[in-house]
This record gives structure tokens, C-alpha cells and sequence, in this order.
């Protein structure tokens, strides 16, 4: 597959079926032995594609390969409703069986600044450093309104270029704490897709992917030595 290169779909279906096979490709190339590190988002599109790949028969996706880390966290419970955890909890792993043990999340509960160092920590006890950084197989990404990614906020955009490879973010509107991972080390992954759904982005993503607007934190997503995939369903 190309290292660069957007796909559009008629639907959200349409899109995980794709994102599934690419799994399958992707994870086909795992030494055995070795996990695949993957960092999830949050959100409502990779909310379908999860329940997608749930109904999917178990042993299309060797699962037991993958051991599972995220992107960002609100700073609130695992039972909170606004927690990327407890959203993949209900439509990925509990579905699937998927044992705890392959789960690294971000502790939203923690205070947020300790958090932060804490799950940096994490991330160079668990993943291979590449480039001197950790070097995921695979990030998946969304694409705000406001063309944020990740909790890269267009107010935060300094976090591209960033020492440290956690960081804690305020949301410009509500105010609220969020962790994330840097630039930095979401350009160091293997593999990066955004997961991209809706009519209503359309200007974003042409303004994103086509106009290149750097003003837009997603804009500044280009990995350094792995592929780039934009997945829009439309």
C-alpha cells in the first residue's frame, strides 16, 4: 500500500470494512511472540467501527496480538460516559472477549500532570524507541470540527513539536483536562489512519488534506518514516 493516500466511502460500513482488512494486513506482519501497539481514539466513528469489527466472526483478527493504548483521555473515571476507555470497553473489548491484561489506558481518574508522566513512562517500558521516541505499529486518529486531533487543540498546536510525549490539554471551550500524546511521537508511528465520518466535514477535511492549512493541528500529522492513511466516509 502506498505511504500516503486518502479513501472515501459511501459510508461508515463501507470504511470499517476497509480498516478491518488493513488491520489484518498490518498485523500479518507482527513477528510471533510480539504484540502489535496500537493507540485508539475516542468518538463517534471509531464507536461504529468498533461494534463493526465486534460482529465480526473472532478469528478473522488474531486479537490476541494486539495490546491496545490510546491516543488521548478525558480526565474523569473509566465509568465516566465521556471516557475513551469505558467507549471501547463496551463496543470492542467486552464484546470480544479481549483480556485486560493487553490494556494500557490512560488513568483519567489520576490527577492529570502525574498522569501524564506516568503514561510516558508506560509508553518507553512498552513500546520499541525508533528514531530515539516510541515507534507504535499503528495510531488512529479523528478529525475535530475545529481540526484538532488526537486533544492537539488549534490553541495547544505548539504540542507538534514537543520534548515530552504526553502532555496534559485544556479543552478551549469546556475547560476540560485531557491527556494526550505529542506530535512527536504520533509522527514516529508506523502507521497513522484517521477515521473520518460525516458530510459535515467535508470543508475540514479539504482544508486539512487538500489546502493543508497548518493553523489545523491535523494538518501537522505526517509521520516521519511510516504511511499516512485518510479514511472518509462521506
Amino acid at each position: 500500500m502506498e505511504k500516503r493516500g486518502m479513501f472515501t466511502f459511501p459510508d461508515v460500513e463501507a470504511l470499517a470494512g476497509f480498516a478491518s482488512t488493513l488491520l489484518v494486513e498490518e498485523l500479518s506482519k507482527v513477528p510471533e511472540g510480539q504484540f502489535f501497539n496500537i493507540a485508539l481514539s475516542g468518538g463517534q466513528t471509531p464507536k461504529k467501527i468498533f461494534e463493526y469489527l465486534s460482529h465480526l466472526d473472532r478469528d478473522v483478527i488474531p486479537w490476541e496480538k494486539l495490546r491496545f493504548f490510546w491516543g488521548d483521555e478525558r480526565c474523569v473515571s473509566p465509568e465516566h460516559e465521556e471516557s475513551n476507555y469505558l467507549m471501547t470497553k463496551r463496543y470492542l473489548f467486552e464484546p470480544l472477549a479481549i483480556e485486560e491484561k493487553q490494556m494500557v489506558r490512560i488513568r483519567g481518574e489520576n490527577d492529570p500532570e502525574h498522569e501524564a508522566n506516568r503514561y510516558a513512562r508506560k509508553l518507553t517500558e512498552y513500546i520499541p524507541f525508533v528514531n530515539g521516541l516510541p515507534c507504535f505499529d499503528l495510531i488512529l486518529l479523528g478529525l475535530g470540527s475545529d481540526g484538532h486531533t488526537a486533544s492537539i487543540f488549534p490553541d495547544q498546536i505548539g504540542l507538534f513539536h514537543s520534548n515530552k510525549l504526553c502532555a496534559v490539554v485544556e479543552h478551549p471551550d469546556s475547560g476540560q483536562k485531557r491527556v494526550t500524546l505529542t506530535g512527536p511521537v504520533i509522527n514516529n508511528a508506523r502507521t497513522v489512519v484517521f477515521l473520518i465520518a460525516g458530510s459535515d466535514k467535508a470543508n475540514r477535511v479539504e482544508d486539512v488534506f487538500e489546502h493543508k492549512i497548518t493553523a489545523f493541528p491535523a494538518t501537522l500529522v505526517n509521520p516521519t518514516h511510516g504511511k499516512l492513511l485518510v479514511l472518509y466516509a462521506l
